[in-house]
């Protein structure tokens, strides 16, 4: 099922995004998408081109960003909406966070050979414009390495494998996300920061993809919005049909604003189209956006 709204899109100027922002706009259109946010971890570089482009094409856009924070020992991301992205706080942010990143990376490089690989440095850099090696970099090289065919921790990435789906995206969640071996520590900002800023600068700040992030925790959700949390992804490509239903009833029941996200990237996940995000109420929050005044 797609929907004509679509508030969670990456990029070429997230590190595992593919397109130019006026070619999503494009592909949005192609999809029948009229409402659409590009959302870039921890950037705004794409808004300028984006609002130019939507608006040539007759769709409605909103300024977005996904912030990288954490809250209670969690590493979360929170959607700004409707955001002033002219202010230069958001790409510092993102300034600070990728200069861990790269240092982070020669870790990864390290923790990813301790499992069976023998990679080098300048293969990594050859696919990464800026030093930052993501999980799915790593699923992409040693997945198209034949000198890796028949490793065994690669096989249920591989064709007709259990996780298969979304090869690169799933090696990160089961190698790189937090906790897992080849996880290295990034300091974050915390949740209430997070809110401020994005508040502080016109924007409604929206919990992304709680099923992910909160898995087996969904309690913590009801301590983010005494938090301040302003509204939650309730409808993600990520979530199963229950997951979508228990969020989007616990998003009425405190009256905050629900949204729907592909999460989509392109090749990093390539089971995930534009609009399929497993919404069938897009006038339901077409009206919220209205209320929040975001469109």
């Amino acid at each position: 099922m797609n929907s004509y709204v679509d508030l969670h899109i990456h990029s070429k100027y997230s590190d595992d995004g593919q397109f130019e922002p006026g070619r999503l706009v494009d592909m949005c259109k192609e999809n029948n998408v009229k409402i659409m946010a590009i959302a870039d971890h921890n950037t705004v570089e794409a808004i300028p081109e984006a609002i130019e482009y939507a608006k040539k094409n007759g769709i409605k856009y909103i300024p977005a960003i996904e912030i990288d924070c954490t809250y209670s020992g969690v590493n979360l991301h929170v959607l700004g909406y409707g955001i002033n992205y002219k202010n230069s706080v958001f790409n510092k942010i993102g300034k600070d966070i990728e200069k861990q990143e790269i240092a982070a990376s020669l870790k990864k490089l390290e923790l990813t050979n301790r499992l069976g690989f023998n990679l080098e440095k300048s293969t990594l850099d050859s696919i990464s414009s800026n030093g930052v090696y993501t999980g799915e970099m790593f699923a992409e090289i040693l997945l198209k390495d034949e000198k890796y065919i028949d490793h065994t921790l690669l096989k249920p990435y591989r064709m007709g494998g259990s996780r298969s789906d979304n090869p690169y995206v799933n090696f990160y969640w089961d190698y790189y996300s937090q906790g897992k071996s080849c996880y290295v520590e990034i300091e974050y900002l915390s949740l209430r920061e997070t809110i401020k800023i994005i508040n502080d600068n016109g924007g409604v700040a929206v919990l992304a993809h709680p099923g992910n992030n909160l898995k087996g925790r969904f309690e913590l959700f009801d301590e983010m919005v005494k938090e301040g949390i302003q509204g939650v992804e309730c409808f993600s490509s990520y979530h199963e049909i229950d997951v979508n239903k228990y969020f989007y009833d616990k998003a009425k029941e405190y009256d905050i604003l629900y949204t729907c996200g592909s999460d989509f990237h392109g090749k990093t996940k390539p089971s995930i189209f534009l609009g399929r995000n497993g919404c069938d109420c897009p006038e339901e929050i077409e009206i919220l956006l209205k209320k929040h005044k975001l469109i």
